[in-house]
């Protein structure tokens, strides 16, 4: 059998005398899409930041991460910024607000770029004009300042920067929570879509059951820091094991 893409063991991570995570486990495959759904303050961000190396220095972390083969539990911070943008690419809850107001969208994500890739500038818009087109994003947005740019705009705009290098793995921590229901709809549409075309794993964290029902390979629920099931969205959604996983589901219907 394949090894995972990214598996974590018995995760644990405390601040200040205080545990955030409890031990815990979980696996994502290539191409698949991992949902981890909970209450707010539930940890399911910590997970993702834990991940993704940014979690700040006072945090603690027990338990394995390896991704792609390699434990990056703990790893030096010049290798974790290899491998940030490069090889796992994160989508913030605002992506808007990531971005710094006074500079151009293109500026700010050519500058990542150039970070990992000794790419020109025209290259750069030259691919970032074909993923914004895949997208359903104006190339004009380039030349935007990020105020500018509506909800749907900007998330767009975060996920162009954390997909233009093709990395293979996603972080998307809670990116349609703060949207209107029809551009939510569009902006999980474009994360489906990116995964059938880009072949990316995605672990997107919400609390929004529909969400996870629409994209789902998997479903990780979580409730204060302890993982309460695991499983196929057909195993959580249609024979769901504890009361708290059925409570989710009935809020979302």
């Amino acid at each position: 059998m394949a090894e995972s893409l990214l598996t974590v063991e018995n995760l644990r991570v405390e601040v200040g005398g205080k545990k955030i995570l409890h031990g815990i486990n979980f696996s994502v495959d290539a191409s698949e899409i991992l949902i981890i759904a909970g209450e707010s303050g539930s940890g399911k961000s910590t997970i993702l930041k834990s991940i993704g190396g940014l979690l700040s220095k006072s945090f603690s972390i027990d338990g394995q991460i390896f991704f792609d083969g390699r434990d990056i539990t703990n790893i030096a911070d010049d290798e974790r910024r290899k491998l940030s943008g490069n090889a796992i690419g994160y989508i913030f809850q605002n992506a808007g607000a990531s971005f710094c107001p006074i500079r151009t969208v293109g500026e700010q994500i050519f500058e990542s770029v150039r970070a990992h890739r000794d790419w020109d500038e025209n290259f750069f818009r030259e691919r970032a004009i074909d993923i914004m087109r895949k997208i359903h994003l104006d190339a004009e947005t380039l030349n935007e300042y990020p105020f500018r740019l509506s909800g749907g705009m900007a998330q767009r705009a975060g996920i162009l920067a954390a997909t233009i290098l093709e990395p293979k793995l996603l972080l998307a921590d809670e990116p349609t929570s703060a949207l209107d229901p029809v551009t939510r709809v569009e902006v999980v549409n474009e994360l489906l879509n990116l995964r059938e075309r880009e072949k990316i794993s995605i672990i997107l964290v919400t609390h929004d059951l529909n969400v996870a029902r629409r994209m789902a390979d998997k479903i990780l629920i979580l409730r204060h820091g302890l993982s309460v099931e695991f499983g196929t969205r057909e195993q959580i959604f249609n024979n769901p094991h504890e009361n708290y996983t059925r409570e989710l589901i009935e809020a979302a219907t």
